[in-house]
């Protein structure tokens, strides 16, 4: 397991999970440019390891993430392509970003996003990426670009109007980099579940554990789906659901599924 300084990837190979922590709390656990990389070598990791059935994505400390590095931006120790002046390599600095955040969503592990804090830009982007969102009462959204001139460079836009639950509401924080608290994110739907700071973890190790004792195939399959589903028309769709129908039907997985039923127990999935 590679090691990093600014994230921490731990697995819990018994339970078939993974934590994955931004791990820069003196900096509100704030991006630069070692941070995506080091987020998209642990995500690779992760889809490498075959133990590992679901990722939780969190951030050290009180905040979940502030976004991109301010100190990076403006020319600080780390600076990178952000402080350059090259149009060209500015745009390619954002290849991290892009093997980033395609990585998590086609991860093929569901993510649950523990927000535990601030999801500021960029890091608002992290939390839409996830599969399912968990927050406490702490949990706050803003895509706070608007308020430093930026365009949101993490796939905000494609993003925001998918888990915001409008077209509406995905143009109302674009536009004003108003923050959208935690209460009002549970009521439009992008946070799963809302619950108090000190159940913030057993309630996702909860759904971490649920999710991991489930049918890895049938599980993969319809991550993929998902996500492919809102490129396809409904023809195309059923002709890939055929398809991977066909796949879980014909797998050991379904046939103890199956045999769990009759049995009055609970199945036991290995991914075959």
């Amino acid at each position: 397991m590679p090691r990093f300084s600014h994230v921490l990837l731990e697995k819990d190979n018994s339970e078939h999970i993974a934590w994955l922590t931004i791990n820069r709390p003196r900096r509100r656990n704030a991006i630069a440019n070692l941070t995506v990389r080091e987020l998209a070598e642990a995500v690779e990791d992760i889809e490498a390891d075959d133990d590992i059935r679901v990722v939780i994505l969190t951030g050290a400390g009180e905040s979940f993430c502030a976004g991109g590095d301010l100190h990076a931006l403006s020319g600080g120790a780390e600076p990178g392509a952000w402080a350059s002046e090259n149009t060209d390599d500015i745009r390619r600095s954002f290849k991290g970003a892009q093997r980033l955040m395609l990585g998590l969503q086609r991860l093929e592990k569901p993510v649950i996003g523990m927000i535990n804090g601030a999801a500021v830009g960029a890091g608002f982007d992290l939390a839409c990426v996830c599969d399912i969102r968990i927050g406490s009462p702490n949990a706050r959204f803003m895509v706070a670009y608007v308020r430093i001139g930026l365009f949101p460079g993490f796939g905000g836009t494609w993003l925001y109007s998918r888990t915001l639950g409008s077209l509406g509401k995905a143009a109302e924080m674009l536009f004003t980099g108003d923050f959208l608290e935690a209460d009002e994110a549970y009521r439009v739907g992008f946070l799963n579940k809302l619950v108090p700071e000190e159940e913030l973890k057993a309630t996702t190790l909860e759904m971490a554990r649920k999710i991991a004792a489930g049918p890895p195939i049938a599980i993969r399959l319809s991550k993929l789906m998902l996500y492919k589903g809102l490129e396809f028309d409904l023809d195309t769709a059923l002709k890939m659901a055929a398809a991977a129908e066909t796949i879980t039907l014909t797998s050991r997985d379904h046939q103890e599924g199956i045999s769990s039923i009759r049995e009055s127990r609970k199945p036991l999935y290995e991914g075959r």
